[in-house]
């Protein structure tokens, strides 16, 4: 029990801290900038905080800001994308077809309540397609679009209004009215909301070992003009931030006379609640040591002292030996020489032991082979029957044949006979 305890009470020391960092975070804005900024003591600092993604001046042509435009896309009977009307708060409805002036319309209202429904009066056949409803807000950069499809019927009954997984579809009866809608009720899309209070930019002080929600307000600024000084800081004008700040979008901050007690985290914090936009930069200012003053007084020179005389020597060329250390790629570069040379080598070695060994090998078969003819051959000869042939060569000498020619082609024939019978056995 107690070491769950000390690994809740551990997790809980390393994550509260993150925890915390993150919630000051989404709360402050969004981080896009962190610098580290080193200044000498008695210098001046410029923490600079530009934006130039975000609108920062004050809406003096709010009229043409906001703007509202319906379109229509016909497909039938060939394909083609028509301008129905556009709005904005300054300016009367524009009806850019003559045939629609006084049939189609927009509430006058639309910019008071955020209702940008288009109004179609005796609906005809050629109203169909898909018509879309824009909303542009050029101030803050946003854009919005609704699709409605909207089909003509000539039967009651079939007249309804469904979702086809994309857009809404509307089918009305033909020359009836319709009401295609188009609703925004943010306070973007609606007047009367003080837009130059809701720009503001603040800046503020985190001392080293202070928590973020513990970090001190140095001044508020408004668009509206408003300025809201906390401490003495800028009373003293030892910190500033330029009157046209809005105007330019430069809310930098100046600290002159820097003192060690002026390090810190500075974190300057554009907030655009009309557009919704919110931004932080952080800056980690750090106070060195104050620079070496120059001499303001010339060396005295006393009576008594003497300049000593010059003598002009001759100095000698002096050769400096500089040893640079060999860069690691060309170690590398010869190391990659020596593995391949040596590889070479090896498979030289090892081709010439297996040629060797394969040559040996033939050798000795050869050797065999031959022997083995020469034990066949002399098995052959002595199977041959000596007695025999000498017993055909010899006559005996009491013969019956008168003529020794016929005698001897006798013997002769028959020995070859006996001879040839033997082999083929």
């Amino acid at each position: 029990m107690n070491l769950d305890m000390t690994l809740l009470k551990l997790l809980a020391v390393l994550l509260l801290p993150a925890a915390w960092a993150q919630s000051s975070s989404s709360r402050l804005g969004v981080v896009v900038e962190a610098k580290n900024i080193t200044l000498p003591e008695g210098s001046k600092a410029v923490l600079p905080c530009h934006s130039p993604r975000m609108v920062w001046t004050q809406d003096r042509l709010k009229d043409r800001q906001r703007v509202v435009h319906w379109d229509v896309v016909r497909s039938s009977p060939e394909y083609s994308v028509e301008r129905v009307l556009d709005m904005s708060p300054g300016a009367r409805l524009r009806v850019y077809n003559g045939f629609n002036k006084g049939r189609v319309s927009v509430p006058e209202s639309a910019f008071n309540d955020g209702n940008f429904s288009l109004i179609i009066n005796n609906v005809v056949t050629t109203d169909r397609g898909v018509y879309t409803c824009n909303l542009h807000h050029h101030y803050c950069q946003i854009h919005q679009s609704i699709q409605i499809q909207l089909n003509v019927t000539k039967s009651a009954r079939k007249e309804r209004r469904y979702w086809d997984g994309e857009k809404t579809v509307f089918i009305v009866l033909l020359g009836s009215s319709v009401v295609l809608p188009c609703v925004n009720r943010r306070p973007l899309w609606r007047e009367g909301l003080q837009e130059d209070q809701q720009q503001v930019a603040h800046w503020d002080f985190q001392a080293p070992g202070v928590r973020p929600d513990r970090a001190d307000r140095l001044v508020d600024l408004y668009a509206s003009g408003e300025r809201r000084d906390y401490g003495p800081l800028f009373a003293q004008s030892k910190m500033s931030v330029e009157d046209d700040a809005f105007t330019l979008g430069d809310f930098s901050l100046s600290i002159s006379a820097l003192k060690p007690v002026d390090r810190g985290l500075y974190s300057c914090n554009l907030h655009h609640h009309y557009c919704g936009l919110s931004e932080r930069r952080i800056f980690r200012l750090t106070v060195g040591p104050p620079l070496p003053s120059a001499p303001t007084t010339a060396p005295r020179v006393f009576q008594n002292e003497e300049p000593e005389e010059r003598t002009e020597e001759s100095e000698s060329p002096r050769v400096v030996t500089v040893i640079l250390p060999e860069h690691r790629g060309y170690f590398l570069q010869h190391l990659g020489y020596f593995l391949a040379t040596f590889l070479l080598l090896a498979f030289i070695v090892v081709a010439v032991i297996v040629l060797t060994r394969r040559r040996k090998k033939r050798g000795l078969e050869y050797e065999l082979r031959g022997s083995e003819r020469r034990n066949r051959m002399s098995q052959g000869e002595m199977s041959l029957d000596c007695t025999e042939l000498k017993a055909c060569n010899q006559a005996p000498l009491n013969s019956e044949y008168k003529n020794n020619l016929l005698k001897e082609r006798d013997m002769t024939k028959d020995c070859n006979n006996d001879f040839e019978g033997k082999l083929w056995k």
